[in-house]
């Protein structure tokens, strides 16, 4: 459902606009928060956010920083935010980042996260913001006039309804596509139920803002203690839409590990048919694989320290590997990416499946120990009910143990052995044009370091297109000047991601609203293995030649090779300034593990049938399967597996 606006009182608005204007002042030339209309932007996100409860701890916090107690609780200075002069909130904001107080830190974390991800994306009153000419950013491409009209038909929820079907599907992303047309394709009734809307070629721009608020849910936008950042797709496609086109298969090592935890299976040959059958329907290749300048610059410095580097797999077809490639991530353009909606999709589709958008399900029906129906709000309000003889759950990692639970199951491995592959990147600034928005999304990968204790786990280092609020997700902020100074080197930076294979797990739970809440606190084990990712990162990027060179710690780590510190230094700065909330920018980069499955239903949640121990016509097939990390980017292993318990589910419902 969708949430009204948020208002503001008088007071709150000033406090609000003075904490984006202190985090993003201009320079003169460049205009303030303010000016460029971040503060209404700001609320937009906010208000976006489905959660009742984070939405009020925001405006508690506006309250907060503008009394004298709460000035103090938050920035350790007695006064009210709106009385400092424009330099003591700076410092107050510095010093809430710097604080030995977690809450402190998270807190600067997430206004500083609001704030500066509105000043890059928001174009301002003219509709093209100056701050992107200041940092030499194009903007968005504009949507395409010769795109072709989206080819899938799609439903909406606009009535009270009753639809009846074989099997009801909730979620059309990676798992949730595969599962529709496997199903559909088997000759049985198929109703596809996706929150979010379908949009296709002709409505994509290219645009950080059109992308990130129509294709990617609103919340929960980070770990509950404030560690990582969340990001997931949320249209029809799902993360498929969105993600970045690499397409490893499962390592050997981890359908080992997968199978000795109870699923025999993903040792089979059954498990590898599934395998093939995936990246032969994605036409995986290696033929769109000319390097960015980003990525030329990981493979320099990979080959100068004698490290492995190799091209990446890629599910696309007649992808331009330049200027629109590098915006992918909020959408192909060109139609080159083969996400579900251009191919498993459009296979249900084709044999009937019928497609439901906007619809967000709330709760599967049980009914003596059996799923008859499955129950969803549209955007206004109304209620479908969709009856099945089976029921697929495919919304994620995150809302699918949440609708299990709403559901009534009570296994209590729903929600745990949550992993998340915990990143950060190193920022590489060179003297050559890098122009880290253009070129194809990922096409090298080094693995040297992912296996460092001989157990399987470890980090890999890859780039991405880093247009301007990708690259500022892992950037520090100590002053407004130095942020936006750091901006304007964006064309000559190589960001290299640092991603780990966590051994260690979190968990989700369902919230007072229904909605889920991740706890989530990285492990000291896991957090040697990303800081040795960190260090390893910078080595490649000095090995590179880049003259600059600075992690996401808030403190600032960073060196110049030949001119300031050393990769000595700066190894010994970054592991001082720690990993805790708030210490260090990181994301949780693919979501994984919660309601795995296993031969046990006291340490999985699921059978070997990826079917709920508690409800057996109920299957789950997303990522959320997985018994523990992949260790690679997941999208082909959430399919093989979506592809295996939807071909079994068809064999048992005849």
């Amino acid at each position: 459902m969708t949430h009204g606006p948020m208002e503001l009182n008088e007071r709150q608005v000033q406090v609000l606009r003075l904490i984006c204007d202190t985090f993003a002042p201009g320079d003169g030339t460049v205009p303030s928060a303010g000016a460029l209309g971040v503060p209404e932007a700001v609320l937009g996100l906010v208000a976006g956010n489905p959660r009742a409860a984070e939405r009020a701890t925001f405006t508690r916090l506006l309250d907060l920083l503008d009394t004298r107690v709460g000035g103090f609780l938050l920035t350790g200075r007695p006064r009210a935010f709106s009385a400092l002069t424009a330099a003591d909130r700076a410092a107050a904001l510095v010093a809430m980042s710097q604080s030995r107080v977690p809450l402190r830190r998270t807190a600067f974390g997430a206004l500083k996260g609001a704030t500066t991800l509105a000043y890059y994306l928001v174009p301002g009153p003219s509709g093209h913001s100056p701050v992107w000419d200041a940092i030499g950013y194009p903007g968005p491409l504009g949507t395409r006039p010769d795109a072709p009209p989206p080819p899938l038909t799609v439903e909406r929820v606009t009535t009270e309804r009753t639809l009846d079907c074989d099997v009801v599907v909730v979620g059309s992303g990676s798992g949730g596509g595969t599962a529709a047309a496997v199903l559909a394709q088997a000759g049985l009734d198929v109703v596809v139920l996706e929150r979010g809307d379908y949009y296709d070629d002709a409505d994509f721009d290219g645009g950080e803002l059109s992308g990130l608020t129509r294709l990617y849910a609103s919340g929960p936008t980070a770990t509950a203690e404030g560690q990582l950042s969340l990001l997931e797709g949320a249209c029809l496609g799902g993360g498929t839409v969105v993600n970045w086109t690499t397409s490893f298969a499962t390592p050997d090592r981890v359908r080992e590990e997968w199978a000795a935890l109870g699923a025999a299976q993903f040792t089979d040959q059954e498990y590898s048919a599934a395998l093939a059958a995936v990246t032969g329907r994605l036409g995986v290749n290696r033929d769109h694989n000319v390097p960015s300048a980003r990525d030329e610059a990981l493979e320099r410095g990979a080959k100068a320290l004698g490290w492995h580097v190799d091209a990446m797999p890629r599910n696309v077809q007649g992808c331009d590997q330049g200027i629109d490639c590098g915006r992918c991530g909020y959408g192909c353009r060109l139609g080159a990416k083969q996400s579900a909606t251009k191919t498993w999709l459009a296979d249900a589709a084709e044999h009937g499946a019928r497609l439901v958008v906007g619809a967000s399900a709330r709760r599967v029906v049980v009914e003596h120990g059996r799923a008859t129906a499955v129950e969803a709000v549209g955007p206004d309000g109304h209620t479908l009910t969709v009856r099945a003889r089976a029921v697929v759950a495919a919304g994620g990692s995150l809302q699918t143990p949440a609708l299990l639970r709403r559901s009534g199951l009570e296994n209590p491995n729903i929600g745990r052995h949550l992993r998340l592959h915990p990143a950060t990147a190193v920022w590489a600034l060179h003297h050559e044009v890098i122009n880290p928005w253009e070129g194809a999304l990922q096409t090298r990968y080094c693995d040297e370091h992912v296996d460092l204790d001989g157990d399987g786990y470890g980090v890999i280092y890859e780039t991405g297109p880093s247009n301007p609020a990708a690259a500022l997700a892992f950037l520090n902020w100590r002053g407004g000047r130095q942020h936006l100074d750091t901006m304007r080197q964006l064309p000559n930076a190589g960001v290299i991601g640092v991603i780990t294979r966590d051994r260690d797990s979190g968990h989700v739970e369902v919230g007072k609203d229904g909605e889920p809440v991740v706890r989530y606190r990285l492990s000291a084990r896991d957090r040697d293995h990303l800081h040795h990712g960190v260090v390893g990162a910078a080595r490649l990027a000095e090995a590179a030649g880049a003259h600059t060179i600075f992690s996401g710690h808030q403190s600032g780590a960073g060196f110049e090779p030949g001119q300031r510190g050393s990769l000595e230094t700066f190894a010994a700065e970054a592991l001082a300034s720690g990993y805790d909330p708030g210490r260090c920018a990181m994301a949780a980069l693919h979501l994984m593990g919660s309601v795995r499955m296993g031969g046990d239903p006291t340490t999985s949640a699921l059978d070997p049938d990826g079917a709920t121990w508690e409800v057996p016509n109920l299957v789950v097939a997303d990522a959320s399967t997985f018994p523990t990390a992949s260790g690679v980017n997941p999208m082909i292993s959430v399919q093989a597996i979506a592809y295996m318990n939807a071909t079994r589910l068809a064999a048992r419902l005849g």
